[in-house]
């Protein structure tokens, strides 16, 4: 089960070690709290999660723009829970949004104890589809900056994950190579499948217990990692 041959680990950020929609929902109250206290921030979290994954994975294939994403998302939502608002309000929200976001720094359960334990025995990266102003909030407000040597986003590579191009742009940035080389993620398709084809190996961040194919590596809480490095 362990992986000798592996120096490199490169880690997702949202949802597989920072608790994106934990951190989301405390933002959201303290924003509604403030201006739109009608809101019912559960019931908008409800419906505001699957409507940002679907608009980050149009995102990830170039099918909308930053900025649709970050307008879409609200709209939508707030479209589902029959609120009515102004396009006005939507931005002052999503504006707040990014703001506030980073000031919540909730990780999964065991991403400090796993990075300590990794971190004598590897290099360790981040390649993140998010945008690099608010990632690097993130990490450094979370204070798990220190413990990697790289960190990718899709700006700096100009294509997103699954694009093989931002594998490809880690791995020189990490002077890495890619048969020693291992991606964690909670995506399927940006992080596995797109570590997978770009030739890394890749274990599957499974919190939800997905059904998937058994070929895949997978894990259901970051300790697990144990098992294979």
């Amino acid at each position: 089960m362990k992986l000798p041959h592996i120096t490199d680990v490169f880690f997702d950020l949202d949802h597989t070690l920072w608790d994106f929609d934990k951190n989301s929902e405390l933002t959201f109250e303290e924003i509604f709290n403030r201006n739109h206290p009608k809101i019912e921030t559960k019931e908008f979290i409800e419906k505001y999660i699957p409507i940002n994954q679907e608009c980050w994975r149009l995102y990830q294939y170039d099918k909308i723009t930053h900025e649709e994403l970050r307008y879409n998302r609200l709209k939508n939502s707030f479209d589902a829970i029959n609120y009515s608002i102004s396009d006005q309000e939507i931005d002052k929200i999503s504006e707040d949004y990014i703001q506030f976001l980073p000031d919540n720094n909730h990780l999964f359960d065991g991403t400090i104890e796993v990075l300590d334990y990794l971190k004598s025995k590897y290099n360790l990266h981040i390649i993140t589809n998010g945008f690099a102003e608010v990632q690097f909030k993130k990490m450094n407000n979370s204070k798990i900056t220190p413990y990697f040597l790289t960190v990718t986003n899709s700006e700096m590579a100009g294509v997103k994950k699954p694009n093989p191009i931002i594998f490809d742009y880690a791995l020189d940035l990490a002077k890495a190579k890619k048969e020693n080389s291992i991606m964690i993620g909670d995506s399927l398709e940006a992080d596995v499948k797109g570590a997978l084809d770009a030739g890394l190996d890749a274990i599957f961040f499974n919190e939800n217990n997905t059904i998937i194919e058994n070929h895949i590596k997978q894990i259901n809480h970051l300790l697990e990692l144990k098992k294979y490095l």
